[in-house]
């Protein structure tokens, strides 16, 4: 689990394959590296840009990450 300032995170539906969390999807990349390819892609490469995008989801509960994986990465 993700630590800040002595908080917890739950992360675990980040670390599970694609293809474990959505039913459309026959991905065997984990659901942070696919959010972290979506948010490259969107940013033209800018590591830095990436990783201030990622970093709401490591605190946003699993509905929220489904639903935006849902909206963005579902093709």
């Amino acid at each position: 689990m993700a630590e800040e300032k002595g908080k917890i995170f739950k992360t675990a539906l980040l670390d599970r394959h694609m293809k474990e969390v959505f039913d459309w999807s026959d991905s065997n990349v984990p659901v942070r590296d696919a959010l972290w390819d979506y948010f490259m892609e969107k940013n033209g490469r800018d590591t830095m840009k990436t990783e201030q995008d990622m970093l709401p989801f490591l605190k946003d509960d699993d509905d929220k990450i489904e639903a935006f994986v849902n909206d963005n990465l579902k093709k």
